[in-house]
């Protein structure tokens, strides 16, 4: 009995004093995770225990590192699993927290990138219109370079709306 107690504790022992990744840390790895296989499998892994009610951002994250790991497969049932999988708990954590700039982010440069015979490009004029209309608002100063950045480069916008996101 005294074997369980011990077990127990250190089992809830180390969920408790998990470490939570710093934003930073986990947008850095987003960013090579669509060019590296390494960075995309260490995104998930360390977001492995979030999902949309404990933590949405991260879960969002996690979501999306799950539909670039089909890039690195090779069987096209694991590919089309992994992507419908990230795209379901995507869409589940946007449900939860509609107004969250940076899971809108997460959708549309997903969305934007990923092949059209997928049918997962439903939300691109929605979020582009979200973002822009948004960017001002962002405090974060790393999360609104990495927004307006990708906005800039994106075939989805105008070169006027491009224009106005340089104001």
């Amino acid at each position: 009995m005294k074997k369980l107690f011990i077990l127990f504790f250190f089992v809830s022992s180390t969920q408790l004093f998990a470490i939570v990744p710093t934003s930073a840390e986990v947008r850095k790895l987003y960013q090579k995770a669509a060019k590296e296989s390494n960075s995309c499998k260490k995104l998930i892994n360390i977001l492995s225990s979030y999902n949309e009610k404990n933590n949405s951002l991260l879960a969002g994250y996690k979501a999306c590192a799950t539909m670039i790991m089909a890039n690195y497969l090779i069987n096209p049932y694991n590919k089309y699993s992994n992507f419908k999988t990230g795209k379901n708990l995507l869409e589940k954590c946007i449900a939860i927290n509609t107004e969250n700039i940076e899971l809108r982010f997460l959708r549309f440069s997903i969305q934007t990138n990923v092949p059209s015979f997928l049918g997962y490009s439903n939300s691109i004029k929605t979020d582009k219109l979200f973002l822009l209309k948004s960017i001002s608002s962002i405090e974060d100063l790393e999360l609104k370079t990495m927004v307006t950045t990708f906005l800039k480069e994106s075939e989805h916008l105008t070169e006027s709306e491009k224009l106005k996101l340089n104001k």
